[in-house]
């Protein structure tokens, strides 16, 4: 019973670090490289009859050439609130429209956006450690209630704790690795 409850709080804690390293990198997908992609913009809420609808249920993208993003609305009516949106937003582009279709030109980015765009990038990057750590103390506390409680024998617990501090450190590892590999991306001329 005990081997059980311990391996379900590793689980639960290797589940949950896994988690926080997919969302740092869908983070660092949204972040402008130069070139056009519609991760950029298909979260995006953009009102739709007064309601916030995210931007891929209402609209097909292409890339027909590297800077050069197209959004195709389903509704012509919803053109406008797509402009509005891509123009409100903190993408620093500027939409073009001929009312059936929506522009999106990418400038080359400067070695000075470069810069600000890696401490972004690394600041995401802390984010996800941090959400690891939490995992990381919480499957600890989990353990130190049932060594408190005399669920599980201490021994087993010892284990238990140097697996999850392994597991912690092969996931802050993997967003290290996809961090340096954001930052090759964006240093890319």
């Amino acid at each position: 019973m005990s081997d059980e409850m311990i391996e379900l709080v590793l689980e639960d804690a290797e589940e949950s670090m896994t988690g926080a390293v997919a969302h740092a990198r869908q983070n660092f997908s949204g972040v402008r490289t130069g070139r056009a992609t519609p991760v950029l913009v298909e979260k995006m809420p953009v009102m739709y009859y007064g309601t916030p609808v995210p931007l891929q249920q209402l609209a097909s993208f292409s890339v027909p050439e590297a800077r050069m993003l197209v959004i195709t609305p389903f509704d012509k009516d919803s053109v406008e609130g797509i402009e509005r949106a891509i123009r409100e937003s903190d993408l620093g582009l500027s939409p073009s429209t001929d009312g059936v279709v929506v522009r999106l030109a990418f400038p080359a980015l400067t070695a000075e956006r470069r810069k600000d765009l890696i401490k972004v990038v690394r600041n995401m990057a802390e984010d996800g450690r941090i959400a690891i750590r939490n995992s990381r103390r919480s499957a600890r506390s989990d353990l130190d209630k049932m060594k408190k409680d005399g669920d599980a024998p201490e021994d087993d617990i010892d284990r238990a704790e140097k697996r999850i501090d392994e597991i912690t450190q092969s996931h802050e590892r993997e967003i290290d690795a996809a961090v340096t590999a954001k930052e090759e991306e964006l240093l890319e001329v």
